[in-house]
């Protein structure tokens, strides 16, 4: 029997031992530089990307959306890159006020020390943070290096209320996961499908570390494809938000769901285009999110202040 047979029925089956094996399994897979392309790309739809724009462009009814914020992730160096995608925020928040940033993990390079959060956190949003901006973060794979990262989950600038949580704006329930490889699978995963399935939020967006899809270093994600997706098909996960490549992408609407990498908020890798993929980019950058009743406008920003890709989430009827 093949591996990927094997690993198939494994995690067809999760449940008491089987998380553990997934955990294991996982662990193992982002251990490797995977590179793989292959998926089931079934029931597949894109929307198209934009050109590059001066700016976000006015919605000609006027219509003030419901909700803005943006997302960063490996971010936590401290050094020249991180302050200019920082200063980038900055200037979209000035322009575009938000009050809300998910940072989606590897906060504190390299070994998730808390003691240079000033260095890493504190002075490079300072502007943001004095705004009143709040950060909701979640936990990277280099976060862990420090006692598990329990540090950072206890630190008050990053609003984390446990290693995964929930918390809602509006008509938007967000759900914060820990995808390490050490995570608790066991009970991680009825938690979020309890919390999916409770929730009556239009909009539902989970953010984690770690891609899913992804056309960079790491690739595609076959454990968390066969783990993650189906719940996000079954209670209609609009949005999933992540870091780990170091690189800005966009996939195409997947089974009702877009995979969004933001991890390119201080330094970046190679990335190549996918079948997957409406939009790839090796680019300092953020996202924009833009929420309204019936959608979400997706940008994607670089230091240059300009808006290189978008895209709209539409909602979809139950």
């Amino acid at each position: 029997m093949s591996m990927k047979r094997r690993q198939f029925l494994i995690l067809s089956t999760l449940s008491g031992l089987g998380l553990a094996i997934f955990a294991k399994l996982f662990r193992s897979q982002t251990a490797q530089s995977s590179n793989s392309k292959s998926t089931d790309t079934t029931n597949l739809a894109s929307e198209p990307a934009a050109s590059t724009l001066a700016d976000i462009p006015s919605n000609p009814t006027g219509e003030k959306p419901l909700l803005r914020f943006v997302s960063v992730a490996d971010t936590g160096t401290g050094a020249t890159g991180q302050y200019a995608v920082a200063a980038a925020m900055t200037r979209h928040q000035q322009l575009n006020p938000y009050d809300l940033v998910i940072l989606a993990g590897d906060n504190i390079y390299n070994n998730g020390e808390i003691e240079k959060i000033g260095a890493v956190f504190e002075q490079p949003y300072q502007a943001l943070l004095q705004q009143g901006v709040k950060f909701q973060a979640c936990l990277g794979n280099h976060d862990i290096r420090t006692d598990n990262g329990d540090p950072q989950v206890s630190y008050s600038g990053f609003n984390m209320p446990g290693r995964y949580y929930t918390f809602r704006r509006g008509d938007v329930q967000f759900f914060a996961l820990d995808t390490n490889g050490n995570a608790d699978w066991n009970a991680q995963l009825p938690w979020l499908e309890e919390e999916l399935s409770r929730s009556d939020a239009p909009w539902k967006i989970v953010f984690g570390h770690h891609q899913i899809y992804s056309s960079g270093h790491y690739g595609l994600n076959q454990p968390f494809v066969q783990t993650l997706t189906p719940l996000f098909k079954k209670y209609g996960v609009q949005l999933y938000i992540n870091g780990h490549d170091h690189h800005y992408e966009r996939s195409k609407v997947i089974n009702g769901t877009t995979y969004l990498i933001c991890g390119a908020g201080a330094g970046t890798r190679p990335v190549g285009h996918s079948e997957w993929t409406a939009h790839s980019a090796e680019q300092l950058s953020f996202a924009a999110y833009e929420v309204y009743r019936d959608r979400i406008i997706i940008s994607g920003i670089g230091t240059d202040n300009q808006v290189f890709d978008q895209g709209i989430i539409r909602l979809q009827s139950a």
